[in-house]
């Protein structure tokens, strides 16, 4: 851990990357209107005034733009990478010397310095914690449970994270009220679905280069996130199969135009496969065995599980190379099988995550949340929470006024009519 010469504690791999993040971040802020409103309201207003702020998320441009709104806010901040993989050096660095935040993260630390940098997060006594995937939750309740009475609230971004927190609040053991800000509308349909589509394949491109069109593309899951990268690997050209263990979501894919097979049946048949299901081991030693020479593999759940690697890795039994850079060569017995990022999130791992106008409404929800949680965290009972639908709307107002859109709102005959079980046919 460093101390810069103003105070501010942090561990990131080069402070002297600080321009090249000060620039990215200053270009991504170009695309978040919706954050930027919300900043220039929170520096006059000051709603989180007090509030101590322990967020372990991916560290990216966008998020280096949610960590100023907040400080804007009047908040404390203390940050941590949510993925092993998912930090960008320079805006790590950038938050530090130009910014007073401190950022506890550098790209490819090992399992130690990770739970290291969160512990150094919760060192801060945060208020209120800021989480995508539940591990600063998990941390606290688990090896520091003194300090869970001092968190007024906190808020959760992703899918898994939500799972996780519904298990503690269902077994009794959440502390303190969560915002699941991944389940807002302008969350899920748009973050899952096109920043994930999108930077899921833009990950996959940049780590392989491979044609997608005429290929074999296996996606495990159809939910937000697994429509998302369906659509954009069609749109590519490539042939879909989904994998899913809903009956209601199959057959939505198979209506969406895609085929539906088991992992059984689709490890013979893929070309390349994506998984995207928030759960473990989706394919396993079997499935490794069935797959053709070539194959590729990537992840874009939020954690390295959901590809068997301890049965990868013994099949084959030392003969792993790395072949291009995020993309490591596993021999089994003369047929290769490839493996993006490490098996973590490959839109992280291998690319720049979501395109920042996107991450705006989703930071946005987070911003807000943060100010709602502020404001009515003693209301509020030891369980997992919506966003707030007003919460919601006012995101999808401010981004379609970004857009130059205005909304018809209804005549007063309308209104009328909706509301009323009067009128007949």
């Amino acid at each position: 851990m460093t101390v810069t010469g103003s105070g501010v504690t942090h561990d990131v791999t080069d402070i002297a990357l600080t321009p090249e993040g000060l620039r990215r971040i200053e270009w991504a802020e170009r695309e978040m209107p919706v954050l930027r409103s919300i900043r220039e309201r929170f520096a006059t207003e000051r709603p989180l005034a007090g509030i101590r702020v322990g967020a372990c998320l991916h560290v990216t441009t966008e998020t280096a733009n949610l960590m100023r709104t907040l400080q804007a806010g009047g908040a404390d901040v203390a940050l941590a990478a949510s993925n092993p993989l998912s930090t960008q050096d320079d805006v790590a660095a950038a938050l530090v010397s130009e910014y007073g935040i401190p950022v506890h993260a550098r790209r490819g630390e090992d399992r130690d310095t990770y739970y290291r940098h969160l512990s150094s997060v919760a060192d801060t006594h945060p208020t209120l914690t800021m989480d995508d995937g539940c591990d600063l939750v998990s941390l606290l309740h688990q090896d520091r449970a003194a300090q869970v009475k001092e968190v007024l609230a906190g808020t959760e971004e992703t899918t898994t994270g939500v799972i996780r927190l519904r298990a503690m609040a269902a077994d009794g053991a959440l502390g303190y009220p969560v915002i699941a800000v991944n389940e807002a509308q302008t969350k899920h349909l748009f973050d899952n679905r096109y920043g994930t589509g999108q930077s899921t394949l833009d990950g996959i491109l940049r780590a392989t280069n491979l044609l997608i069109a005429g290929r074999n593309v296996v996606i495990a899951g159809y939910g937000w996130v697994g429509r998302g990268i369906a659509s954009r690997m069609a749109g590519h050209g490539g042939h879909v199969a989904i994998i899913e263990i809903d009956p209601i979501r199959a057959l939505e894919a198979l209506m969406d135009g895609f085929q539906v097979m088991t992992a059984g049946e689709a490890a013979a048949w893929g070309d390349l496969f994506v998984t995207a299901t928030g759960n473990v081991n989706v394919f396993r030693r079997e499935h490794f065995e069935a797959m053709k020479d070539g194959a590729v593999m990537a992840n874009s759940g939020h954690f390295d599980a959901e590809l068997d690697l301890a049965a990868l890795r013994q099949m084959a039994e030392g003969h792993v190379r790395e072949v291009r850079e995020n993309v490591q060569e596993f021999d089994i017995g003369g047929k290769r099988l490839h493996l993006i990022a490490e098996g973590r999130l490959v839109n992280l791992g291998a690319a720049e995550g979501h395109p920042a106008a996107v991450m705006d409404m989703s930071f946005a929800n987070q911003a807000l949340a943060a100010e709602y949680v502020a404001k009515h965290h003693a209301e509020l009972d030891r369980r997992v929470y919506g966003v707030p639908p007003a919460i919601d709307a006012e995101v999808a107002r401010l981004k379609l006024a970004a857009f130059g859109v205005n909304v018809e709102p209804m005549t007063a005959e309308q209104a009328e009519y909706v509301a009323s079980w009067k009128h007949g046919t």
